[in-house]
């Protein structure tokens, strides 16, 4: 194992803190970031591990955080897109002001502060890019319509993203997580602001849903910090690493879908085109 300086953003709580944990178990050095830094400063105690200040819709701020974090160990070797927060309610209930607000953070936010980071991974001709999806990508949820929206937007960014890179020693892997045990639902989940009757059997039936499964979630944050660490440390790291059984059994059902639903209108989907001419 080579030693790698991490740059983690959201390191406040739950998934995000195991994911700085886990790297700093793993012998790394650690440049953990929260919009609150005294949410985080018991981490500087160790002595490879150096917090600042972010907050990543805050578009200003990033570049210079970005440069500052380079300077501390001489680079980046892996960044780390975790700031987000998930928002629930259906699309016809959520504000405007939520739906841009969560947007920003969960794809504009990882989004700036990738492109904040690529000249100096360019520079270095080396670096690993994670960034932190969720389930709701694989196949979404009636009620996680702009967050799934926010999470898929993040995937196809970074599938192209990967093929730019990849010539320049940069890699670019997508995490997708199953329902880990976090401060997600009681933290980090916002309500839509209208509440309209006729969608309580979906997206309410939800809400309802993941709130009674708060503190019972089966994952398990610290082994998904590892099994994240193990993916850095691979020699051929993978597009999309998928977490705990409920998100691998949703991405295997969710291949099986698609392709019966394409097979089943083929032959409306398939002659489309201009027919070739004697």
């Amino acid at each position: 194992m080579s030693l790698k300086t991490w740059f983690i953003t959201g390191c406040s709580s739950g998934f995000r803190r195991a994911i700085a944990e886990g790297a700093l178990a793993a012998g790394h050095r650690v440049i953990a970031t929260a919009r609150d830094i005294r949410s985080i400063a018991d981490l500087e105690r160790a002595g490879s591990c150096h917090v600042m200040t972010l907050d990543v819709t805050d578009s200003s701020e990033i570049p210079g955080v970005i440069r500052e974090a380079s300077q501390v160990w001489g680079g980046i070797d892996v960044l780390v897109n975790n700031a987000g927060y998930g928002l629930i309610g259906a699309v016809e209930e959520c504000s405007d002001e939520q739906i841009r607000r969560n947007m920003e953070t969960n794809f504009f936010g990882h989004l700036n502060v990738i492109r904040a980071a690529l000249p100096i991974l360019r520079e270095q001709k080396s670096g690993h890019i994670i960034n932190i999806s969720a389930a709701a990508a694989i196949s979404n949820y009636a009620g996680f319509g702009i967050y799934g929206a926010a999470k898929a937007a993040l995937e196809l960014m970074s599938e192209s993203l990967r093929i730019e890179v990849a010539p320049l020693g940069i890699r670019v892997t997508l995490v997708q997580p199953g329902p880990f045990r976090t401060e997600f639902v009681s933290r980090s989940l916002d309500r839509a602001e209208s509440h309209i009757a006729d969608y309580d059997r979906t997206s309410g039936k939800f809400l309802r849903f993941i709130e009674s499964m708060n503190g019972k979630q089966p994952g398990d944050p610290v082994r998904a910090a590892e099994a994240i660490t193990a993916a850095v440390e691979s020699d051929s790291p993978p597009q999309r690493l998928v977490l705990g059984r409920y998100a691998n059994d949703k991405a295997r059902k969710r291949l099986i879908d698609v392709e019966k639903e394409r097979a089943a209108w083929e032959h409306i989907g398939l002659p489309t085109e201009f027919s070739p001419t004697l």
